[in-house]
């Protein structure tokens, strides 16, 4: 027993740093260390070709695949002023770069560190947070839509101090916008800004409460004469030779909150995370699936775009059961691209909607098994439900729910 609680103190400030994606595997100063873990898996959908949130669309003809969701290799070095983090992501889908910067680090300001390169965006709680440790298979749809793949290349100032302040961090980032995968397709840059409390020592340390706020200030270049903007039901047409390389508005604004609870039957926590805002996307339809109509552009969008009003949130809950190394999980989460129009008004003649309007909610649940330190299988099932419109394609709802098993190996 002594010596597990002796293992655990001194993994503990590892484990917290691998946790968040925007650190090396720990500051304390090290020659090449190398990390990273593996995620194979086995999925079955509910029909063949759907789209999908749970690891990418499903194949044309197919209704069930074996994929490697993640095969993740990590190389970090710290000295006494900096230090470098380069990631892959290596798949059968090829290998692809997940991260890579520079940091640097006074010895005597320990708090206070620049960052450069490729990083996840500091933007809430599950952006940062590793894929290796999130309990749940995939993050919500809604920022898997704003921000897909997380990272942008860019700059950072982070403010992380110890001690007394130990529970404040603060980053503010200006980025690129265009992805972890594209240069930039215009001029302007995006600022991204994350204030958040973290206390691990309430209640005789059996307790932990996090949380904070962010925001996203950036914009979309219009590369037509042409944009659309929300109305109740519907949208307004804007038409001028000016509105070419117009800068589109990008704003989002979000909260969140953690509650961890070590109590006699074992572990309880509650995650959650809100955010709202303005989403330039394009229609959706025949060339562009609806559900990717708003998601954030790698490259400049070549037809109109449609400014919408959007929210989105998330629910997580787990359950440790005693010491049995199983952890019961439930999740549900919404996003809805636009507040402004809702069920059968959205594909009305005139109005402009379109498939991209549509409105998505998923409810989660499974259970997952630490087998080892290292070794972890997770078995989750996602009910998938869109709202029923006047669109031909969402009349009804989609039969797209997802079953994933899930062997993940971390070292």
């Amino acid at each position: 027993m002594k010596k597990a609680l002796l293992l655990a103190t001194l993994i503990g400030p590892v484990v917290v740093m691998a946790q968040n994606n925007n650190a090396p595997s720990s500051y304390d100063p090290h020659d090449i260390k190398i990390t990273g873990y593996l995620q194979t898996q086995f999925q079955k959908a509910q029909s063949p070709g759907i789209t999908s949130f749970s690891g990418g669309d499903f194949s044309k003809n197919s209704d069930n695949r074996f994929m490697i969701r993640r095969g993740r290799l990590k190389i970090d070095r710290v000295d006494t002023y900096s230090s470098i983090v380069f990631q892959i992501d290596a798949t059968q889908d090829g290998v692809q770069l997940m991260d890579a910067f520079i940091q640097l680090r006074h010895p005597d300001q320990k708090g206070l560190s620049l960052t450069a390169g490729l990083f996840n965006r500091p933007f809430g709680y599950s952006i940062v947070y590793s894929s290796g440790y999130r309990d749940f298979p995939e993050r919500a749809r809604v920022f898997q839509t704003l921000m897909p793949r997380e990272r942008d290349l860019g700059g950072m100032v982070s403010y992380h101090p110890g001690g007394k302040m130990k529970f404040l961090n603060l980053d503010l980032a200006l980025v690129n916008g265009s992805g972890h995968s594209a240069k930039d397709y215009d001029s302007k840059k995006d600022l991204i800004g994350n204030l958040g409390f973290k206390f691990d020592s309430l209640a005789d340390k059996r307790l932990q409460l996090g949380f904070g706020g962010s925001f996203y200030k950036g914009s979309v270049r219009n590369d037509t004469k042409t944009y659309y903007t929300a109305i109740s039901n519907g949208y307004t047409v804007h038409t001028s030779d000016d509105n070419e390389g117009k800068a589109i508005g990008r704003n989002y604004y979000g909260a969140n909150l953690q509650i961890e609870l070590d109590n006699s039957f074992g572990k309880s926590s509650f995650k959650t995370e809100y955010v709202a805002g303005d989403q330039p996307g394009v229609a959706g339809g025949a060339d562009i699936k609806g559900p990717y109509a708003s998601r954030s552009f790698t490259t400049q969008p070549a037809t109109d775009l449609y400014q919408r009003k959007f929210n989105g949130y998330y629910l997580w809950l787990t359950q440790e059961i005693a010491k049995t190394g199983v952890t019961a999980l439930l999740a549900y989460d919404v996003y809805d691209p636009n507040t402004k129009a809702s069920g059968m008004t959205i594909g009305m003649p005139d109005n402009f909607t379109a498939d991209g309007d549509v409105k998505f909610s998923t409810l989660g649940y499974g259970v997952a098994y630490q087998i080892s330190n290292r070794l972890k299988l997770t078995v989750y099932n996602e009910h998938v439900t869109n709202e029923k419109t006047s669109l031909k394609n969402f009349s009804d709802d989609l039969k797209d729910n997802v079953f994933t098993t899930r062997l993940l190996y971390r070292w």
